[in-house]
């Protein structure tokens, strides 16, 4: 490998390229991004096992964020960020510019836990105020940053150009990157890889305005420590990575933009978050990530569920019907079920449910007084109801559609897929009373939010067609709007909980983990309108949860089967089922839990039938490993070693089949020898359960 390496590195520098040149919305640009890493990438990554004080943000990783924060944001002297002003570079010309910092303030509800100031560049010629809202969140060694541009000016500004959200170097010393697939959908989503940092770029970035080929998370793990990257960004994302002398030079942006601004009109960039890290052990950045965002960015009311789709895109039951189903079910059934699911067909259509999207109206034919019965005969129950809207895209004769076509530039037409134009602010606010009112009358306590074409193409047609074909603008305020639009959204109903789904897992990034959970995180898992489903969907679904988890706490996915070992790769934060089944769930209930707290991947966590994979969740006092052994693998014993414990401390190990058999050994030699058991039976999921005594 060492010896072939430059010419492997060359040879991935090409296919970048070739990517970057290719149709962004097609299969070749996926097919390329991923064989273009995995030249120099290993997918059986592993960690070393430590110990839960390992784990623990240290106060000199809080130092070095403040240190990095003050030096790289708070001051403009050596910023992380930059952009171009003419032929000007703000780093370059930094007399150009005004520069007052703002005092430090607690963050409130939005961004917990953090401190949020306010550093404001006021241009001395143009009439141009940048201004980036920057956030640390100290006892997590994090901080993340957003940069404003807004023409003050009553004439248009020059125009702005290479504006990099992030463009710095962290001294991370020779560097390895780790960064997981993204939904393609394949068996093999979200799965996570490991590859040195080449000395000429390497980029990742969007396929077409949505993450297929990679997600926007990246940890840059180096011999002198390392800092986790998140993106947010719900278009099309760019970031590169190249090993320098003392670290990784990373550089983060909208990847279109070259624009001037009107009088009165603002830009914002991506927001960036780094986390840092010290010592060589990448799980340390992994989890000081994963508890960041669960206490600091995570909406409150995202917490595990369970849901039961009563209704998919393919049922024809109406009202009635429907609250039949309802009054079926059991005291001891509801008791388990959190909210009820409706997919997409609930509106008018005629050839099938996506050729009436458009039509946020219930179906009179099925529900002639609306979806409010139906969901009050939920809340009688007490349960929420879960409700499919896909606003973005619009078909021809649709109620949307006429209203659109009322305005200038409300509709972006291509093909028969239109798509309405949230960067017109009469568009937005329109969509947001729309959408607003449309839950509010049936009652929707869940709204499931879907997202099934690549926007790219009709950003760059309404650059031309309504912005003076200035590069980049309709998606910059599209994107700011969808997020203002999903934030009138949370405002309006309380309590709304927003599904994030976008064919499944397309639109995962920081900013929509502000506001969203994904409850059905990829489009592998869908079933086919005969009832059937894919025949590696549990291997998959396993995997999945195993590379989602070093970056999310909460996801979810369907169980269509209802074996033990179905029940059991169906361990998620959040779950749904089409049949609810009352041992299966009361079983795994107190294990689900432990998926919000530490997480530990055990084995590599690849697809496959012929592998095993295992996985840890809980904190150091308690917690639960399961090991997977597929349908192929052989049969011999496995050692599962365990993460994240008390050395000192005598630990209670209960195999959940055979929980009067109860094992006592120390933290110490759960994490160097483990415990060996054999697995005889093929596939079977074996859960283990410990508890500090």
């Amino acid at each position: 490998m060492l010896r072939w390496k430059p010419l492997l590195c060359l040879a991935q520098s090409f296919l970048m390229l070739i990517s970057l040149l290719s149709p962004y919305d097609s299969a070749f640009k996926r097919n390329t991004d991923r064989k273009a890493v995995m030249l120099t990438a290993e997918q059986n990554v592993s960690f070393a096992s430590a110990p839960a004080k390992a784990f623990e943000v240290s106060e000199k990783e809080k130092q070095q964020c403040r240190d990095w924060f003050d030096s790289h944001i708070r001051s403009a002297q050596d910023p992380a960020y930059d952009f171009t002003l003419g032929l000007c570079s703000f780093r370059s010309h930094p007399k150009d510019w005004t520069i007052t910092v703002g005092e430090e303030s607690d963050c409130g509800a939005v961004r917990r836990n953090g401190k949020t100031s306010i550093i404001t560049l006021q241009h001395k010629k143009s009439g141009l105020v940048a201004e980036v809202e920057a956030t640390i969140y100290e006892d997590y060694a994090s901080c993340e940053w957003t940069v404003n541009i807004k023409n003050t000016a009553e004439k248009r500004s020059p125009v702005i150009r290479r504006f990099y959200a992030a463009d710095c170097t962290l001294n991370t010393g020779k560097t390895t990157l780790y960064v997981s697939k993204g939904s393609k959908p394949d068996p093999d989503d979200f799965e996570l890889v490991k590859t040195d940092v080449n000395r000429l770029p390497m980029i990742f970035n969007a396929n077409g305005g949505r993450s297929a080929s990679f997600l926007p998370y990246m940890n840059l793990s180096g011999a002198d420590g390392g800092a986790v990257l998140a993106v947010g960004w719900t278009g099309q994302w760019y970031t590169s990575f190249r090993q320098t002398l003392r670290g990784v030079h990373l550089r983060a942006k909208q990847e279109f933009f070259r624009a001037y601004l009107e009088p009165g009109e603002s830009v914002r960039s991506p927001l960036v978050s780094l986390t840092f890290y010290q010592g060589d052990n990448a799980l340390k950045g992994f989890e000081t990530f994963r508890q960041m965002e669960l206490d600091c960015v995570y909406p409150a009311s995202a917490k595990p569920s369970r849901g039961y789709i009563f209704a998919d895109e393919f049922s024809t039951l109406n009202c009635e019907e429907l609250i039949v189903e309802l009054q079926k079910l059991d005291k001891n059934t509801l008791d388990l079920i959190d909210y009820f699911w409706m997919d997409a067909g609930w509106y008018e259509y005629s050839g099938g449910w996506y050729d009436g999207v458009g039509n946020w109206i219930a179906d009179k034919n099925r529900f002639p007084e609306g979806l409010k019965p139906l969901s009050d005969a939920m809340a009688a129950k007490g349960k929420k109801f879960l409700l499919w809207y896909e606003p973005e895209r619009v078909r021809e004769n649709t109620v949307l559609h006429k209203e659109g076509m009322k305005h200038s530039d409300w509709i972006v037409q291509i093909d028969d897929n239109l798509m309405w134009n949230l960067a017109s602010d009469g568009a937005c606010e329109y969509l947001s009373k729309y959408i607003s009112a449309s839950l509010a009358e049936n009652g929707v306590s869940i709204y499931r939010q879907d997202f099934n074409f690549t926007p790219l193409s009709y950003w760059q047609k309404a650059d031309r067609d309504f912005y003076g074909g200035r590069e980049g603008i309709c998606e910059n305020h599209y994107v700011t709007n969808l997020y203002a639009y999903l934030d009138c959204l949370l405002d309006s109903i309380d309590g709304l909980v927003i599904d994030n789904c976008a064919s499944g897992g397309k639109r995962l990034d920081l900013e929509m983990t502000r506001r969203s959970l994904p409850l059905w995180r990829s489009d592998y898992n869908c079933g086919n309108e005969d009832g059937t489903v894919k025949p590696d969907v549990l291997e998959a679904t396993q995997s999945m949860t195993y590379g989602l988890s070093f970056w999310f706490v909460y996801s979810g996915t369907n169980r269509y089967f209802h074996s033990e070992y179905a029940s059991r790769t169906a361990i998620l934060t959040n779950q749904s089922v089409y049949q609810p089944v009352i041992s299966e769930y009361t079983k795994y209930s107190d294990i689900s839990r432990y998926m919000t707290e530490n997480y530990y991947p055990l084995t590599y966590g690849g697809p496959g039938y012929n592998t095993v994979l295992a996985m840890q969740f809980g904190s150091g006092s308690e917690g639960a490993a399961v090991i997977y052994k597929r349908e192929k693998a052989p049969d011999k014993t496995y050692t599962l070693r365990f993460s994240g414990l008390d050395p000192d401390a005598e630990y209670e190990i209960t195999d959940i089949d055979a929980p009067d058999k109860p094992l006592t050994l120390s933290g110490a030699k759960l994490m160097s020898e483990g415990i060996i058991t054999a697995i005889n039976e093929s596939p079977k999921a074996a859960v283990f359960k410990y508890k500090k005594i």
